[in-house]
């Protein structure tokens, strides 16, 4: 580009490549390196690795990667082989416009994730890409990037606070051990692709005609096997990084709105923490470096992704509510204002139970305390119900709300076994409020018509004497303002 000619000719080294900037071109050279992850020893291998690199590349910038140069000796025999690449103008860096707060970097992190889609979209597929992403395949990957940093927590001066990586590894492990159907599901979907594996602000172009996305992964196909939202995260995990987690939410929502890709929002967390993990694991390596390359603050950049990770862990957290109480108090309306605010699933016994007993919806099922659809077998159907419900949706990823009464004990101790199974978070929420307000309520629906519930006060009394103490509960106040009992509920909730 013509831009290019106003920005210096130099030399990049990194580990394994030299870079030399000269006009509007860029010459990458492989070095004669070798490392756990990579042979570039000899010629042939650093020939290959060049081909690659185009080839694989050009998915996502074709009129950048150029080709590959021989670099020619006397005899006419290649005695070393180069990447052609197209100058990029450093000022259109992705990171660069973040940094400087440019007018157009919401707008280019826009163009970014429809570029991203679109290429995730014609990707390939097949068994062995699915086989590298697959449940199995990602927990493996979070133990062994675990056990590689567990070294850094111990010691007389350790990187990492041991405390915060075993949160980490007991949020990993729990959220991971419960959903092998979350990723199944995904490998169905065919979302699993041949990806770029790498996307970061440094290497994203925003240009005039569309972004380009440079330096993906071509050593290790196997990384480049993942869901497409662990290649989003990637990304999504640098914008925050630096500074602008409001980005990196723009770009997941735009990347869903376009792909159309319903993924549940904890296996995006989950993503997003497993990049924060490896990127926390580089920066502690980096620290104990002593072959003369600069590292400034790694100690401190470690630890701040580790704890990203982990605030996406939490974040990832499966959660089981039981919303309970007397009739009238209120438990229905908070239930559903707390699955919404949660993007939760609510699962209700009134409406449960009349579609067990094949009563219309909006059709009165009022009885005697105890009888007919309320009667014990009817109530015990409902409640085994809810928590079959329940356990899909913990399988897939989702938190559920369930509203019912929940005065029994019995019943709340099979919620609270459902959660161990699934791993997901416990949170027991107790409506409560003055009887006179209870009867209003009740008195004012019956008047009106259509709700799910029958009860009256005369039910709500022997529910009442009959109730178990519930002394694991919190304790919600509905007699009042709706909208602090809905904070205070969602504070509850979320610090369990």
């Amino acid at each position: 580009m013509a831009e290019a000619h106003h920005h210096p000719d130099t030399v990049v080294e990194t580990h394994v490549s030299r870079l030399v900037f000269l006009g509007d071109r860029v010459y990458k050279v492989k070095k004669p390196v070798r490392f756990a992850f990579l042979d570039f020893s000899t010629v042939e291998a650093r020939a290959e690795a060049c081909m690659r690199e185009v080839q694989l590349n050009r998915r996502l910038s074709p009129d950048v990667y150029l080709g590959v140069l021989d670099v020619v000796g006397t005899d006419g025999r290649a005695v070393e082989h180069m990447v052609e690449m197209r100058r990029m103008p450093p000022e259109r860096r992705l990171a660069t416009l973040v940094e400087h707060d440019a007018p157009d970097v919401a707008d280019a992190v826009r163009a970014v994730a429809h570029r991203v889609a679109a290429f995730h979209a014609a990707a390939a597929r097949g068994a062995a890409i699915d086989d590298d992403a697959s449940h199995h395949a990602v927990g493996v990957a979070w133990v062994d990037n675990i056990s590689e940093i567990t070294p850094f927590a111990i010691g007389d001066d350790p990187v990492f606070d041991v405390a915060v990586l075993d949160d980490v590894r007991r949020l990993a492990v729990t959220w991971i051990e419960g959903r092998q159907a979350v990723f199944d599901e995904r490998l169905a979907g065919g979302h699993a692709v041949d990806g770029h594996g790498d996307i970061l602000a440094e290497d994203v172009f925003c240009l005039a005609d569309g972004p380009r996305i440079l330096d993906c992964i071509e050593f290790d196909d196997h990384l480049r096997h993942v869901d497409v939202w662990n290649d989003v995260a990637f990304l999504a995990m640098d914008l925050e990084r630096l500074g602008r987690p409001d980005l990196a939410t723009l770009l997941t929502d735009t990347y869903r709105e376009m792909s159309a890709d319903s993924a549940p929002h904890g296996l995006v967390h989950l993503f997003i923490a497993y990049r924060a993990l490896v990127r926390a694991k580089v920066a502690a390596l980096r620290s104990l470096q002593t072959d003369g390359v600069e590292c400034d603050d790694c100690v401190e950049e470690a630890r701040a992704r580790l704890e990203q990770c982990r605030r996406h862990l939490r974040a990832a957290q499966v959660r089981l509510v039981l919303v309970g109480g007397l009739p009238g108090v209120g438990k229905t309306t908070l239930a559903a204002e707390l699955a919404d605010e949660l993007d939760a699933t609510v699962l209700s016994s009134d409406p449960t139970r009349r579609e067990l007993v094949g009563i219309p919806a909006g059709s009165s099922a009022a009885a005697g305390y105890r009888e007919a659809a309320y009667g014990d077998d009817v109530t015990d159907a409902t409640y085994a119900a809810l928590l079959e419900r329940a356990a899909i949706v913990l399988g897939r990823g989702g938190t559920v709300v369930l509203d019912a009464s929940w005065v029994d004990e019995g019943r709340r101790s099979a919620a609270r076994q459902l959660a161990e199974d699934a791993g997901a978070v416990m949170v027991e929420l107790q409506c409560t409020c003055p009887a006179d307000v209870a009867e209003a309520r009740m008195a004012a629906r019956a008047e009106v018509g259509g709700s799910a519930s029958d009860a009256d006060a005369e039910v709500a009394a022997r529910m009442a004497a009959d109730a178990d103490p519930w002394p694991e509960a919190h304790v919600i106040d509905t007699g009042g303002d709706p909208a602090a009992a809905l904070e205070r509920a969602l504070d509850l909730v979320r610090a369990d």
